[in-house]
């Protein structure tokens, strides 16, 4: 304990605590007169010039507002009272762009002193908030690159454009051979892709009028995101940590949840536990778009795609905004330009909400225990591809109004401040909330209705065990295998795929959660001759891809339903797309799959040693489980026979017969 100051200012140095991100050494103040001291004088300098900058900023804004009042007021206010206040008025109109960059240079120098004062401080804790920044901060030097160099830079690119993609094409073909050559399993996947594509170019339209620019740039721009999020570390862990992000983000819904239903309620029953997820996330989507970030984010991405890709505008942001929102919520960023869109540009409209997942649903799918940053990485890859298989299957074959167009405009909504957009966001969740709630009690029911009816016809030609679930996985095994899935796991693929398009995702990525539990849980892969879990990580993480989007039978009555709503003098024309649309939808969503499985680099389990050593065998896991496994098929000496008797007390196996 050292003094500082007057007697009884004390400093005292903090005891470091592993995860909470503070440094050792850390002086910290044990009275409220720490600021005589040297090193509270400077965390205080930094608080003050904030606050002085703060009171700054009010002192330049607040008196604007009086000025607006004062208007209001002229009819009772003589006229000589209000001579110096019109001046002001009128001098702040004159000047209000100066004015406006006045108070932003002074919030971004307040913004400034927090952010380093934050680095000071604890850069560990404050690395969120920097990388927040260096985003933000990327994204306004684009805009003025590309405000003052964009076009002369593209210029300069043009002549040496085509062999610019020639070389890059011959790389990655020589990188693609390289690569399947070291894990050859990886070429039923690309044969998978190669087969869909062929596929849905038989499904074609109109053959002869397919812009290869578009299929090949939309599969491009898919491939290039894959290669980032599943092959680059700084990808990998960019991905991991979005996704955990969200994670910790959503769970703040438990402060909601708990306080209405109470925890019991919110750690035991499923409705009271995920549903609520649905909410908080639509209320925040909400705010998001209040304050105009998604809105933003979704011409960004947008631009890209419509650059690239050399789209409508229209399409374009309507399959960008299916990253973040549904099937029917997309269409309303163009709602006033649906009455005008062609044919294929609807198509591909409805071909972005089946191939994509909302927000609000994915933060569900996570309270499943599935696999966050593969949910978002697929979201994301499916636009490009989406957009470029829709051109594919339903090429453009009239003139657009919109070609040509460097963007549309999207209104912010009608809300009249941020309370009232959360309040709105969470009430109109209310009835997706109550939709997969009835929709969940439905299909379930049903599909319990069907097993048992098929077990009883089964059972009539001595055939045990026939379910929907076993027909599914026998048709569409095949599906499942060219995707990359193992031939052992396939069966339990199939069936899920089978839930996903007859069912709906929510019911798929239920049953895909209890699979992963099984696993993680350590327990045995056989119970009798059903299999309790996926045995291949590649083949999960493919089975999470080829999840993700609304690609099912019940949703063509929500996408024809909502899409009516807004132009009832096109139902005919929606009608007629929906189901080439539904199809698309359903290929994308496999198309991702196969190239996260051409794409997926195995892990192998840890030294098992170490983990014997270190484990007191009171609960069973996978990495248990796997070195069991190693341990049952290996040559195994005298000191490993308390391993294996520990093995055996979870596991059967040959070697446990004869040895104890």
């Amino acid at each position: 304990m050292a003094l500082c100051g007057p007697v009884g200012c004390h400093w005292q140095v903090s005891v470091p605590i592993t995860g909470d991100g503070e440094h050792a050494g850390v002086p910290t103040c044990t009275t409220s007169c720490c600021w005589q001291c040297p090193e509270g004088a400077t965390l205080m300098a930094w608080l003050w010039w904030v606050g002085a900058l703060g009171v700054v900023c009010l002192g330049l804004i607040f008196p604007v507002h009086l000025l607006r009042l004062s208007c209001l007021w002229h009819v009772t206010l003589p006229r000589k009272a209000l001579q110096p206040a019109s001046k002001a008025q009128h001098f702040c109109k004159a000047h209000a762009k100066v004015l406006r960059r006045v108070v932003l240079g002074l919030l971004v120098v307040a913004y400034l002193c927090y952010f380093i004062a934050a680095c000071y401080l604890n850069f560990q804790r404050a690395l969120p908030l920097v990388v927040i920044t260096a985003v933000v901060v990327f994204f306004i030097c684009w805009e003025v690159f590309q405000k003052h160099c964009g076009a002369k830079v593209l210029l300069l690119l043009r002549p040496v454009g085509k062999l610019l993609w020639v070389a890059l094409l011959a790389g990655l073909i020589v990188w693609l051979v390289l690569d399947t050559g070291r894990n050859p399993e990886q070429l039923i996947s690309l044969g998978g892709f190669c087969f869909l594509v062929l596929f849905l170019f038989a499904c074609s339209k109109h053959h002869g009028a397919v812009s290869w620019r578009v299929v090949f740039w939309g599969l491009g721009l898919e491939f290039l995101l894959g290669l980032f999020v599943l092959r680059t570390t700084p990808g990998t862990q960019a991905f991991q940590w979005l996704g955990d992000q969200v994670q910790y983000f959503l769970g703040y819904t438990t402060a909601g949840s708990s306080f209405v239903f109470g925890n019991t309620l919110i750690e035991e029953v499923f409705a009271f536990q995920t549903l609520p997820i649905i909410v908080f996330f639509s209320c925040v989507m909400s705010i998001l778009y209040y304050l105009g970030v998604m809105q933003w984010l979704i011409l960004k991405i947008s631009w890209v795609l419509q650059i690239s890709m050399g789209t409508t505008p229209t399409e374009t942001l309507s399959v960008a905004g299916n990253i973040f929102v549904g099937q029917t919520e997309a269409p309303l960023l163009i709602r006033p330009y649906l009455a005008d869109m062609t044919l294929s540009e609807i198509h591909s409209v409805m071909t972005g909400g089946f191939a994509t997942i909302a927000g609000s649903v994915m933060g569900a799918y996570i309270s499943f225990g599935i696999d966050a940053a593969s949910l978002i990485a697929a979201s994301v890859m499916a636009a490009p591809c989406a957009l470029g298989m829709a051109k594919l299957v339903y090429p453009e074959v009239e003139e657009s109004k919109f070609k040509g167009k460097a963007s549309i405009r999207i209104s912010r909504g009608e809300e009249q401040n941020i309370l009232e957009a959360a309040s709105n966001g969470a009430a109109n969740s209310v009835g997706l909330v109550a939709n997969i709630a009835a929709n969940l009690i439905g299909f379930l029911a049903v599909l319990e209705f069907i097993n048992a009816a098929l077990r009883w016809f089964g059972k009539m030609v001595d055939i045990e065990g026939l379910t929907f679930q076993v027909i599914c996985s026998y048709v569409l095994m095949p599906l499942a295998f060219l995707m990359g899935a193992d031939w052992a796991d396939s069966p339990l693929v199939a069936e899920l795929l089978g839930i996903k398009i007859f069912l709906n995702e929510f019911v798929a990525y239920q049953q895909l959660a209890t699979y992963k539990k099984n696993r993680l849980m350590g327990l045995e892969e056989w119970d009798g001759s059903r299999k309790q879990w996926i045995s291949v990580r590649r083949a999960e993480s493919i089975t999470t891809f080829a999840l993700c989007g609304f690609a099912n039978l019940s949703s063509l009555g929500i996408t024809l339903g909502g899409l009516s709503s807004m132009v009832p003098q096109r139902k005919s024309d929606l009608a007629a797309v929906v189901l080439r649309a539904l199809l698309t939808g359903m290929c994308v969503s496999m198309l991702n799959a196969c190239l996260a499985g051409l794409l997926y680099v195995p892990t192998e389990v840890g030294d098992c040693a170490m983990f014997f050593s270190t484990t007191n065998f009171s609960s069973t896991s996978y990495t248990m489980y796997t070195c069991c496994k190693q341990l049952f098929a290996s040559c195994w000496g005298s000191s490993f026979v308390l391993w294996l008797k520990e093995c055996c007390a979870y596991y059967n196996h040959t070697s446990c017969a004869w040895t104890f």
